[in-house]
C-alpha cells in the first residue's frame, strides 16, 4: 500500500514537471541578457523594462483586463440566473435539453465559435472591436458559470428555502438571504473561471477583433510571427504570475466565503 502511494506521488510529480518545464524554461530565459533562448549569458531585467516601456502593449494589457473583468461580472450574473432557471425546471427531459444547450459552447471547437460570432456580428452590423470581443467572451463564459453554480444549487436542500418562506420571507429575501449565501463559493468559482477563460482566450478573440483593438493573446501571437523576442518571455512570465495570483486569491476568498455561509445556513 505504501509502495503504491509513493509510486502515485512520483507519477504526479513527473506529470507536473512535464507540464511546467516549458513555462519555467521560458521564465528562465526572460532574464537572459542575450537575444536568444539557446545560451544564457547573464542576468538582466532589460526585457521587463522593455515591456513596461511599451505604451501600446500597456494599453492592450488594460484592454484585456477590462474585457476580462466586464465579461466575468456580466457572465456571472447571467450564469447565476441561468442556473436558477435550470434548477426550477422539474421535468427531466426539458432540464436535460437546457443543460445540453448550455454545454454546446463548452464542447464546440473555438474556431467554429469564433467564425460563427464573426458571421453574426457582420450580419447584424456590429463593428469588430471592443463590443464584439466583450459579447463573445460573455457568450462563452455564461455556460461555464452555469456549470460551476448549478452543483451548489443541487446540493442545497429545498427545505432551507421552504423554512424561510414558512417564516414569512418573500421570494427576494429567500434568494438574497438563503440561496445566494449558500452558493457563494460556486459564484466566486464561476467568476474566476470566466475571468481566466477571458484572459487566456485566443481563437475566438482572433476572429472578432477589429483594427485598432487587440488583446494580449492576439498581440503575443502577432509578435511571435515576426520572430521570438525575449520581451515575449518577460510578458508571458508576468501573465503566468498574474494567473497564479488569481488562483491564490480565489483560494483564500473561497475559504473565507465558505465558512460564514456554512455557519449562517447551520443557524
Amino acid at each position: 500500500m505504501k509502495t503504491s502511494k509513493i509510486a502515485a506521488n512520483l507519477y504526479l510529480v513527473l506529470v507536473f514537471l512535464i507540464l511546467y518545464a516549458p513555462i519555467f524554461y521560458l521564465m528562465y530565459y526572460s532574464f537572459n541578457s542575450g537575444g536568444s533562448m539557446v545560451h544564457f549569458e547573464s542576468f538582466t531585467l532589460d526585457w521587463y523594462k522593455e515591456v513596461f516601456a511599451d505604451t501600446r502593449l500597456l494599453i492592450i494589457v488594460l484592454n484585456t483586463i477590462v474585457i476580462a473583468l466586464l465579461s466575468g461580472a456580466i457572465s456571472t450574473i447571467l450564469g447565476v440566473i441561468g442556473a436558477l432557471a435550470v434548477r426550477h425546471v422539474r421535468r427531466r427531459q426539458p432540464k436535460n435539453a437546457l443543460l445540453a444547450l448550455n454545454n454546446v459552447l463548452i464542447v464546440s471547437p473555438d474556431v467554429i465559435i469564433g467564425a460563427s460570432f464573426l458571421i453574426l456580428f457582420t450580419l447584424i452590423g456590429i463593428k469588430l472591436g471592443f463590443v464584439s470581443v466583450l459579447l463573445s467572451h460573455i457568450a462563452f463564459s455564461v455556460p461555464i458559470v452555469v456549470i460551476m453554480v448549478l452543483p451548489k444549487l443541487e446540493e442545497m436542500s429545498p427545505t432551507l428555502e421552504d423554512a424561510a418562506r414558512d417564516l414569512g420571507a418573500s421570494s427576494w429575501h429567500v434568494l438574497s438571504k438563503v440561496t445566494l449565501p449558500y452558493i457563494k463559493p460556486g459564484i466566486f468559482a464561476g467568476f474566476f473561471m470566466a475571468l481566466t477563460y477571458s484572459l487566456d482566450d485566443f481563437a475566438v478573440t482572433f476572429f472578432v477583433t477589429g483594427n485598432g483593438f487587440s488583446t494580449l493573446s492576439v498581440e503575443i501571437y502577432s509578435r511571435a510571427r515576426h520572430g521570438v523576442s525575449l520581451s515575449l518571455n518577460a510578458l508571458s512570465t508576468l501573465l503566468f504570475l498574474f494567473t497564479v495570483l488569481l488562483i491564490i486569491g480565489y483560494y483564500f476568498i473561497n475559504r473565507r466565503v465558505s465558512r460564514p455561509a456554512a455557519a449562517e445556513v447551520s443557524k
